[in-house]
């Protein structure tokens, strides 16, 4: 297999098989601008919540005090 291939499998994978949502969609042919927008909503809400939930998960890992070291601190 070479380089080429891969991105060419990359490529059919995006435009024939994740894109087949949207492609539904322009079938349709939708006058509403939201109804024609839906999937990329739920793209943008679900993002906004996972960053938020990921930065709250940072900033109580910054604020742990415990020492997280798997060596012996203190050889004697």
């Amino acid at each position: 297999m070479t380089w080429k291939g891969i991105w060419e499998g990359i490529a059919f994978l995006f435009e024939n098989v994740l894109f087949i949502p949207y492609d539904a969609l322009r079938s349709l042919e939708l006058d509403s601008w939201w109804l024609a927008n839906f999937f990329s909503w739920v793209f943008l809400i679900i993002g906004s919540v996972a960053f938020v939930y990921w930065m709250i998960q940072l900033k109580k890992f910054d604020e742990n005090e415990e020492s997280t070291y798997t060596y012996n601190e203190n050889p004697k």
